[in-house]
Formats: structure tokens, C-alpha cells, sequence
């Protein structure tokens, strides 16, 4: 008897452990795509758009389990709400963000961003499955031409460059123009010669007289 108890327990832990083995969350995050894919083993498959580490900013490549969970969060560092933040490598973490129209190119500081209903969906996974049961992968780089800090668009080139030039064209119009009223004024600044002056000329009807 106390074998065939040993044998089921022996049994049901085998089956518990295989079962805890198989639960989980795979989550794959495709740097150069700025896409990030949840699947989970009961079922669930998601895809998201995000926004990785823009210029200067790079978010890490490699595979992590997370390290904590933090459904409210602000960033003192950069000043920014962190909501449903999934932390997998220091302060490096899946959160949602207000930038949504960002989304689908990088414009975080290393972060990955989600939309707020996206990174809430993605916290009660991880929440649900645990952190042990959860995979976390980056790859790829980012391409620079899609960061809308890394560089400035042509066409707000163009209207920088066109707005610089119809500056200096009014500034050289100005110098070129005669100011008559700057003339005029200073002509009637001048002071008055006295009477007794040499080349003095009286108006006179009748015309001018020379001394």
C-alpha cells in the first residue's frame, strides 16, 4: 500500500512539474521591425507595434526573464510614466506609453513601449504565468532613418531652408530701399544759420538776393 501511495505521488509531482514546464510566456521582440510577438502555451498569440531605444539610445539585445513588476511606475531619471512596466534588465523594461503615434518607430531611451492596453494585456500574462515562466528576446537594430529624433525630415528641410532664405531677401530689400523718413528728419534737425552768416539766402517773393 505505502508503495502504490509513493508510485501516484511520484506520478502526480511528475505530471505537476511537466505542466509547470509547459506554462509560460515567449515573448520576442523584433528590434528592426519595431514589432514585438506574445505567445503563450495555452493558446494566446499576439503582435504588437512598439517603439524601441532611438539614437544614442539603444535597447539591449539578448534573452531575460523578468526581474520585477511594476503596474505604476515613474521615471525620475527621464520623467516619464512607465504604466504596466515589465523590468527585464536593470531599468530596462516593456511598458505603455502615451507616445502612441510613435509606435512602429524608436523614439524610447532603451525602453520598449506598448500601447497602454497592449502593455497591460502583456503585465496580466507575466502576471498570470510567473516570471520564471517567462522568455524575453531582443534582436536585431534599429534603422536610423525611421527615428523621428535621429534626423530631420526632408521637407522640414525644405521649409527651413526656404524660410532662411525669404529672411535674408527682406533684410537686403531694407538695406536697398531709401528711408525718406530717417531723410526727412534729419534734414529738419539740422540747425538754422544766422542771419549774418555768410551764403545766407532770405527767401524773398521776387527771388533771392546774394550778399
Amino acid at each position: 500500500m505505502r508503495r502504490m501511495f509513493g508510485l501516484m505521488a511520484v506520478i502526480f509531482l511528475s505530471w505537476a512539474s511537466v505542466g509547470s514546464a509547459q506554462a509560460g510566456v515567449d515573448v520576442r521582440v523584433d528590434i528592426a521591425a519595431q514589432r514585438i510577438q506574445v505567445t503563450t502555451t495555452d493558446g494566446e498569440a499576439y503582435n504588437w507595434a512598439i517603439s524601441s531605444g532611438r539614437k544614442g539610445f539603444r535597447s539591449p539585445n539578448g534573452v531575460y526573464r523578468p526581474t520585477r513588476l511594476e503596474k505604476n511606475w515613474y521615471s525620475r531619471k527621464y520623467g516619464g510614466a512607465m504604466p504596466n512596466a515589465v523590468f527585464f534588465r536593470g531599468g530596462y523594461a516593456i511598458h505603455g506609453t502615451t507616445a502612441v503615434g510613435a509606435l512602429g518607430r524608436p523614439a524610447s531611451h532603451g525602453c520598449i513601449r506598448l500601447h497602454p492596453t497592449n502593455a497591460a494585456k502583456l503585465f496580466a500574462l507575466v502576471k498570470k504565468h510567473g516570471a520564471s515562466q517567462t522568455r524575453i528576446a531582443l534582436n536585431g537594430a534599429a534603422n536610423d532613418g525611421l527615428s523621428q529624433f535621429a534626423k530631420v525630415s526632408g521637407g522640414t528641410k525644405s521649409k527651413i531652408a526656404k524660410a532662411k532664405a525669404k529672411e535674408r531677401a527682406a533684410i537686403a530689400q531694407q538695406r536697398k530701399a531709401p528711408n525718406w523718413d530717417a531723410a526727412r528728419g534729419e534734414i529738419l534737425l539740422r540747425p538754422a544759420l544766422p542771419a549774418g552768416a555768410f551764403g545766407y539766402q532770405p527767401y524773398m517773393s521776387s527771388g533771392p538776393r546774394w550778399r
